[in-house]
């Protein structure tokens, strides 16, 4: 009954809003915005939320960075054998498990020494495959906490030393399995050789999961490569650690110790220069942080600000409409009638917005996806946020149609 009774009332509502056809279209206008901009934030905050939550693959919680400066007047031989006996040092201190070198690590960003290309065949025409690499030893797999899934770990006589401008052509490299599927889809990616710039190199071993130096991989996002070699950079290299307690201060506080004894040679900034994985998650997501936040602050703006308009509309139609109000309840409607009445209004308003927001959130997406590179919207975040807009429209006009609801009979006498 109460469902045809609403029915019975639109062709007055329709009428009703045609003699307030500013009004009803600005209204109409605010819930379109609204959705088309709230859904587009939204989905942008997800986006963020499981960026910045994604694992490296490292066991972040007992790892910490060293970035080792060289003093200038040093050789590449000398370098070589600075970096074999600090990390000989480093893997003697007490709470160190194990320690390796390296020019990069997962989130340290974009460097010029981080980007290589793999091809199948040495004279492919087609686009290599892009990677990321670290320069690793036969530690870097413990160091790092990453899983050796299929093959072997690098032995001892095969680290080189390669220099910023030397040839990279290691005999043998390891590789990240979502690596390995995309360069191999069949499977068989453990044995075969791939070509580096520099030459060919057979893959000897498959890790589980690594993240680049990247956090905003791209296209190069999980493909990894270990390379088996000490990066002699004049200007400074990376020292990698793993504890065996997450408690690490004591255990920073002693390897900077044992290293400064080994002095003369090295300059490193102990605030700067020494941090963990976490602190460097943290940083590295600072700006994903923030955004999610300032979206989140916009999105929630946006729908109080609709929600505003909505009861101010309501309210100013009631007072407009009270002997109307007083005539229907003088002919027998009821409270639920003019509750229904208001609803029903709100409703057709807030669906017309829907309507024409979700074409605009559709197009915004669009927009998004070529200047920012944006994966597309799922249909169900413009839903979600077509009922969220539902319900706060109706919670909205609750207030004045309460109000409608109890003008008594007497107002349409006054009135006339």
């Amino acid at each position: 009954m109460a469902l045809t009774r609403t029915f019975m009332q639109l062709r007055p509502i329709v009428a009703a809003l045609g003699r307030h056809k500013v009004a009803t279209v600005l209204i109409v206008l605010q819930v379109a915005l609204t959705l088309a901009v709230a859904s587009n934030a939204l989905f942008i905050v997800a986006t963020r939320i499981v960026h910045l939550s994604r694992p490296t693959g490292t066991d972040e919680t007992h790892i910490f960075v060293i970035r080792n400066g060289w003093k200038m007047g040093q050789n590449a031989a000398q370098i070589d054998a600075n970096i074999r006996a600090d990390l000989g040092t480093l893997r003697h201190v007490a709470g160190v498990r194990d320690a390796f070198s390296s020019q990069g690590f997962p989130l340290a960003g974009y460097n010029a020494n981080i980007i290589t290309r793999l091809k199948l065949e040495p004279d492919q025409k087609t686009r290599a495959q892009l990677a990321t690499f670290f320069a690793s030893d036969e530690h870097t797999i413990d160091t790092l906490g990453i899983s050796l899934v299929a093959g072997r770990n690098f032995r001892p006589d095969e680290i080189t030393a390669i220099g910023p401008d030397d040839k990279m052509s290691p005999p043998g490299i390891i590789v990240t399995r979502s690596l390995a599927d995309k360069l191999f889809p069949d499977g068989s990616a453990l044995g075969k050789t791939v070509y580096l710039p520099d030459g060919p190199a057979a893959i000897t071993g498959i890790v589980a999961s690594l993240q680049g130096p990247l956090k905003h991989g791209g296209p190069l996002d999980g493909y990894t490569v270990l390379v088996p070699a000490h990066y002699l950079d004049p200007a400074g290299v990376v020292y990698l650690v793993r504890t065996d307690s997450t408690a690490m201060k004591p255990v920073i506080a002693a390897t900077l110790k044992a290293l400064q004894e080994r002095g003369g040679v090295r300059i490193i900034d102990p605030k700067a220069g020494v941090f963990t994985m976490a602190q460097e998650r943290e940083r590295a997501y600072a700006d994903d942080r923030s955004v999610a936040l300032l979206m989140s602050i916009l999105s929630g703006l946006l729908l109080l600000a609709t929600a505003g308009g909505i009861v101010g509309l309501s309210s100013f139609w009631v007072s407009q409409r009270r002997r109307q109000i007083g005539i229907r309840r003088s002919l027998g409607a009821t409270t639920g009638d003019i509750l229904g009445y208001f609803h029903t209004e709100n409703f057709l308003i807030v669906s017309v917005g829907i309507v024409l927001g979700a074409l605009l959130a559709f197009f915004a997406n669009l927009g998004l996806m070529h200047v920012y590179e944006l994966p597309g919207m799922p249909l169900y975040v413009p839903l979600l946020g077509a009922l969220l807009l539902w319900l706060l429209g109706q919670l909205a006009v609750w207030g004045p149609a309460r109000y409608a609801a109890k003008v008594p009979p007497v107002v349409a006498i006054r009135t006339v």
